[in-house]
C-alpha cells in the first residue's frame, strides 16, 4: 500500500480528470501470487495497481484509477511524483506492505430481507452461546482486501454496469483501518491477537473507505467506486 508502484518509465504518470496536471497517489499494488486466487486477473496480467487523487472532488471523495499489467514487462520504473498540493487529510496512504490472510467471509447489509427473516433467530442463538454477533463478527471482514463483500456503513449502493447493465463484482475494498475493537475479536489472526496494528494512515471521511467494483464481462473490464462511512 501507498506505493513505490512498479510503473514504466515510458508511460506517463496517471493524472486526476477533474484537476488539470494533478498527479494520482499509489494506493495498492498487489502481485498475483500473493491475491490468493480473490480475484481473476487479466490474460497476460499478473499486476494489480490501483492510484486515486487526493484532492477535494465535488462529489466524491476520491478519483481511483485501475491499471492491470504485466510485471515482467514494465522494465525501467518511473519514479512517483510529489503528491499534489493541497491534499485532503488523511487520503495519502502512508507506504506499507501487507500480509494477505484468506478468510471466508458472508453477506451483511448486501443479505437479502427474506434470507435474514429466516436467519435471524439462528444469528441470535449463535450471538447467546458465543457472544459473537452476525454483523460484527461472522460476515464481513473489516480493512482493506480483495473480493468478498463490501462492508457498508450505509445502505448498499452496488454499482451496475454502464454498458452490460449487470451489477459489477466487488474488486477491493481500501479502509481507514483494519479492525476496530469489536471486529479484531474474531477477524485478528491468532498469531496477532497481541500486536497493535500499523495501518496506513488512512481517514476517509468518518473512518469510511472506498469500495471499487469492475464488470469482468464486457471488454476493458470497466470499474466504479462507492464511498461509505458512518
Amino acid at each position: 500500500m501507498g506505493g513505490p508502484l512498479s510503473w514504466p518509465a515510458e508511460e506517463p504518470w496517471p493524472v486526476c480528470p477533474e484537476h488539470r496536471a494533478s498527479p494520482m497517489v499509489p494506493v495498492v499494488q498487489i502481485h498475483a501470487a500473493d491475491a490468493l486466487g480473490l480475484v481473476p486477473f487479466p490474460p497476460g496480467c499478473d499486476l494489480f495497481q490501483v492510484l486515486w487523487c487526493p484532492r477535494d472532488h465535488e462529489d466524491r471523495w476520491v478519483v481511483p484509477a485501475v491499471h492491470w499489467r504485466n510485471a515482467k514487462a514494465v522494465g525501467n520504473v518511473r519514479e512517483a511524483p510529489p503528491a499534489p498540493v493541497p491534499v485532503g487529510s488523511g487520503r495519502v496512504p502512508r507506504p506499507c506492505v501487507v500480509h494477505p490472510e484468506l478468510v471466508t467471509e458472508y453477506p451483511s447489509w448486501d443479505l437479502q430481507y427474506g434470507l435474514w427473516d429466516e436467519l435471524e433467530q439462528r444469528f441470535e442463538q449463535v450471538e447467546a452461546e458465543t457472544g459473537w454477533d452476525y454483523q460484527y463478527h461472522l460476515s464481513t471482514a473489516p480493512g482493506t482486501k480483495l473480493g468478498g463483500y463490501p462492508g457498508w456503513c450505509q445502505d448498499p449502493d452496488w454499482p451496475h454496469c454502464s454498458g452490460c447493465g449487470k451489477p459489477m463484482d466487488h474488486l477491493l475494498t481500501v479502509e481507514s483501518t483494519e479492525a476496530d475493537s469489536v471486529s479484531r475479536l474474531t477477524w485478528t489472526p491468532v498469531e496477532d491477537r497481541d500486536v497493535d496494528y500499523e495501518g496506513a494512515d488512512l481517514r476517509l471521511g468518518d473512518l469510511g473507505g472506498v469500495y471499487l467494483f469492475e464488470c469482468r464481462t464486457c471488454p476493458g473490464r470497466p470499474y466504479a467506486d462507492r464511498f461509505d462511512c458512518s
